[in-house]
């Protein structure tokens, strides 16, 4: 009878064992494994123009996170070094992480106290504040002026908190990304969509007939971001970061994706 139970026992031990390496509880020194492989899996937006975005031609993922992912691969494993990327969404991101699926989320991610409980950030690596996109008619001028209106953003980001904050008699509707909350704002479903001035800045140049009012109403930089635990592989983001910042790469890559973008101020960066 002992040694059927212990038949019994083993392969949930083994089932197991799996599942928690499966769930990313057993990840090991990920700075260590990128060093070896010469590869680093970077979480990253597909949809969200000038930051990264798949173009439809060539079904390759392109935006200023996306050079940046790959000029800090670079910088810190060698020139021969690879860059792969996961897509994400901003539900999504902290669960690519602690499940294991990605090393690093680059990935419009602002550092926040409460997400910085789930997750250790670097330095921040972009500038970034919550504003409002209207139409170009729109009376609308801050963020004051959404009390007793409707706004629209995307479920997961900081803005629907910041517009509590400034207007907190406004009504927040949500979405599941940036293409159905543009979509509500045509159907004047809402007054205005809320998020980072950054991302809005894409999204107004590829929508003719809308413009960014109010400037910036919150601090919100954007960090990359790891697994708790992860202290060798943050400690070399932010080692690399410096150096692009000290060899000009990261001024060119700004310059190339942001430089006469209207409601962007590049002596933000």
């Amino acid at each position: 009878m002992k040694k059927l139970r212990k038949f019994l026992f083993l392969p949930l031990l083994i089932l197991l064992a799996f599942t928690l390496t499966a769930c990313g509880k057993s990840s090991g020194n990920v700075y260590q494994k990128v060093k070896q492989s010469k590869q680093i899996i970077w979480g990253v937006r597909a949809d969200t123009r000038l930051f990264g975005l798949t173009n439809v031609k060539t079904g390759q993922i392109e935006g200023f996170e996306i050079d940046l992912a790959h000029a800090l691969t670079k910088q810190m494993l060698g020139k021969d070094a690879k860059a792969e990327f996961v897509t994400t969404t901003a539900n999504t991101r902290i669960p690519l992480l602690k499940n294991g699926n990605v090393d690093a989320m680059l990935a419009t991610m602002t550092i926040t106290p409460e997400r910085a409980k789930q997750v250790t950030f670097s330095k921040p690596y972009f500038p970034a504040g919550s504003s409002l996109l209207v139409p170009d008619k729109s009376k609308i001028k801050n963020v004051k002026d959404l009390n007793g209106k409707v706004v629209l953003a995307v479920k997961g980001t900081t803005a629907v908190d910041d517009v509590h904050k400034y207007a907190p008699k406004a009504k927040v509707l949500q979405y599941d990304d940036y293409g159905q909350a543009m979509s509500a704002l045509k159907a004047n479903q809402g007054v205005a969509l809320t998020t980072d001035n950054g991302l809005l800045a894409g999204i107004a140049q590829e929508n003719p007939g809308y413009k960014l009012v109010g400037g910036v109403y919150s601090n919100a930089p954007y960090g990359i971001a790891v697994n708790k635990g992860q202290t060798d592989m943050i400690d070399h983001i932010n080692q690399a970061l410096n150096e692009l910042q000290q060899n000009g790469t990261y001024d060119r890559l700004i310059k190339k994706w942001f430089a006469g973008i209207p409601g962007f101020s590049l002596k933000e960066c």
